[in-house]
Parts: structure tokens; sequence; C-alpha cells
């Protein structure tokens, strides 16, 4: 069997998760098999982070959109039923802004959407 001198190959893997690890403190950005375990956590909790924010801005969006609703006299359900039902094509990022940004237009809109039913 040929002797596999892995010199050039194994120096890019380490290099690359050390790359990886800079700015952790210690050993954790210094030491390759500590550096190695703290990049798999670190990419582990960036995936489960991506989707996780996805759900955060969906409850803000909905407690915006809530709590404008409520100014109106009616609940976030009925107000999202009534623009559905009246063809209203704003989704709930665009309402939250909206309550943030701009309360007269929503109230135009939620005042739309219930003259319908």
């Amino acid at each position: 069997m040929i002797r596999v001198k892995r010199g050039n190959v194994a120096r890019k893997r380490r290099k690359k998760i050390l790359r990886l690890a800079r700015g952790y403190r210690g050993a954790h950005s210094r030491l390759f098999r500590i550096a190695n375990q703290q990049v798999m956590k670190a990419l582990r909790y960036s995936y489960v982070g991506r989707k996780q924010k996805k759900r955060t801005f969906k409850r803000l969006w909905i407690i915006r959109i809530n709590s404008a609703a409520r100014l109106n006299g009616l609940s976030y359900n009925k107000i999202i039923h009534h623009i559905r039902s009246s063809n209203i094509n704003l989704n709930r990022k665009m309402l939250s802004q909206l309550a943030v940004l701009d309360t007269e237009t929503l109230n135009y809109v939620m005042a739309k959407a219930t003259a319908k039913m």
C-alpha cells in the first residue's frame, strides 16, 4: 500500500473550520477539535434560527394587525376574514407595515373590507 501524505488537504480542511470559528472566545477559535464542535453547533443553531425567524416575524405582524383592528372595534380574525372575502390582496407583512407607518390607509382598507359584508 502506498503511503498517502495529506498535508495540503488536511491543512485546508482545518483552516476552513478555523476560519468559520473566527470571533469565538478562547480555545473555541484556536484549537481545531473544539472549534469544529462549536462550528457544527453554530451551523445547527443558524439553520434552526432561520426557521424560527419566520415564526417570530409572523407573530409580530399578527400582534400589530390585531392592535390596529382593536382600535377599529374588530378582532384580528374578523379583519383577516373580511379582507380575504373582499379580495383585497394584502399579506400580513404589508398590513403590519400599514399599521405602524400609515394608520389612515389601514383604517381605509379595513373600512373597505367591512363595507362589503
